[in-house]
């Protein structure tokens, strides 16, 4: 199922959150910069919720402060929602006030935010009220208000976008995937294909909300990166000659908040299977099931800077592989839980595994790594604490005479599209030493993807620094090893 109007000729866009936020840069960078007339058109935006919007509409990603959707789902009465839904349209209308100032657009978005606002709060009410009674039950509907909510924010930055852009005189189309006010119940693929088919891509600018209504759920399938999983459908299905990811940042060899900006480099040119490692250590280039669908595609996708509009940013192919060895990136997770699960009996016996696995997949624990040998199963997990504890009370029921421990840990890992670089692990574990961390763990496959290393919690920052320090920043200096300690490594 494909768009054929739309042949190939295109790009589909994404543009992130803080990106978003900035609306003069986007302008000038992004959406409109020199060009005019045609040029202005062939391409298809697919739009993020502004900074902090989705933290206020559900919770907030990083510290998990509670939003509309955690205080409704375990508050008793509305007053508590009822308060954070206002203060997340206050918040949307001080975007507005921000974006549009004194210009007549200014009450087109006050109010399309005011009829979103109210006609969510009447939903919920309406829930609220339905729940009273025995027999209707909240939890039953909680999936639905996620979805509901998150919808919020996507639409509101679309909506703006394409008021903003039709001042500027481009024929710009907001284009609705939320299903507000549908009836009708569409797969992914069917919503997408049925709002654009009716835009004329050679003459329209479509501006298209990251959230899309779909029978299967949105949140509930792909969590906080759905709007990158709609991103990579529509290039998909309409054919896009290029995905470009508009992102705050480049793509680069390490956090530069970390490693220092005037440290790190550029990445240039990568592939789908590093930018997967990189989404595992939780630095999404791009969702790992977006980037599914645009490898299977052939689509090659660029991630660009936003404020750095000349520069042609990171290519991210399926055949790229790095024509000398190297290291590409240096990242990590600073806070992981490593369950070990040991059992004196597990030599040559089955069954251990696959209850663990379960036990995990049950309480929706996100595994990070895995390692084992003859007695012991270790997983490294992302996951809040409360879950870790659930997944263990159940093993251990299970599994009496088990040994079960967990501790806080992190992981820093070294990722390249061809990591087989004489003595890296070597100048690696030599540079952690130097810096004073001691490994926990290690892992590394023959594939020469990735390797992890797995430190001390308070450890992250100086083992991010260190190793791309030794690997990235003095690398020549590993592929002429002194005492011949390379060599011998290799």
């Amino acid at each position: 199922m494909t768009l054929d109007k739309f042949k190939g000729e295109h790009t589909v866009e994404k543009v992130g959150g803080t990106s978003m936020a900035a609306a003069d840069a986007l302008l000038d960078n992004v959406l409109i910069g020199r060009r005019k007339g045609d040029e202005l058109y062939n391409r298809v935006f697919v739009v993020s919720a502004y900074a902090g919007v989705t933290n206020k509409l559900l919770e907030d990603k990083k510290s998990g402060e509670p939003g509309v959707y955690a205080l409704f789902s375990s508050a008793e009465t509305e007053w508590a929602w009822g308060d954070a839904l206002s203060e997340a349209g206050e918040l949307m209308r001080k975007i507005n006030a921000d974006i549009f100032g004194d210009h007549a657009d200014r009450q087109s978005a006050d109010a399309f935010v005011r009829d979103r606002i109210e006609g969510v709060r009447s939903c919920l009410l309406d829930l609220h009220r339905l729940c009273s009674y025995g027999q209707f039950r909240l939890n039953e509907h909680l999936e639905t208000v996620r979805e509901m909510l998150a919808a919020l924010g996507e639409a509101h930055s679309a909506h703006n976008t394409a008021l903003l852009l039709r001042q500027k005189g481009v024929n710009a189309t907001f284009v609705d995937l939320t299903g507000w006010r549908d009836t009708e119940h569409l797969s992914l693929d069917d919503r997408i294909v049925a709002a654009l088919d009716r835009v004329d891509p050679a003459s329209e600018l479509p501006i298209l909300t990251g959230y899309a209504q779909c029978d299967s759920g949105m949140v509930r399938r792909f969590g906080r990166g759905y709007t990158e999983v709609t991103f990579s459908r529509v290039a998909v299905l309409t054919g896009a000659r290029e995905a470009i990811i508009h992102k705050e940042f480049h793509l680069s060899s390490a956090d530069p908040k970390i490693a220092g900006a005037d440290k790190v480099r550029k990445i240039g040119r990568t592939n789908y299977d590093v930018a997967d490692q990189l989404s595992n250590m939780g630095m999404e280039a791009i969702h790992p099931r977006a980037a599914k669908g645009l490898r299977q595609a052939a689509i090659p996708l660029r991630v660009k800077n936003t404020f750095d509009p000349k520069d042609e940013g990171t290519v991210i192919t399926s055949d790229y592989v790095s024509k000398t060895p190297r290291t590409e990136i240096i990242t990590g997770l600073k806070s992981v839980m490593a369950l070990e699960f040991f059992e004196q009996d597990m030599v040559g016996e089955k069954g251990y595994d696959s209850a663990i696995l379960d036990a995990l997949k049950r309480h929706n624990a996100r595994i990070v790594s895995k390692i084992s040998n003859a007695n012991t199963i270790t997983h490294y997990l992302e996951c809040p604490l409360k879950t870790v504890k659930r997944v263990v009370s159940d093993l251990q029921e299970k599994f009496p005479s088990a040994a079960i421990t967990t501790r806080k840990v992190a992981i820093v890992s070294a990722i390249g599209s061809d990591l087989k670089v004489p003595g890296l692990t070597a100048a690696a574990s030599r540079a952690l030493a130097e810096a004073g961390v001691e490994t926990l763990g290690l892992h590394q496959l023959m594939r020469h993807v990735d390797i992890q290393f797995v430190v001390d919690e308070s450890d992250f920052t100086k083992s991010v620094k260190a190793l791309h320090r030794a690997l990235v920043e003095k690398e020549d200096e590993i592929r002429s090893p002194r005492n011949g300690d390379a060599k011998e490594a290799a």
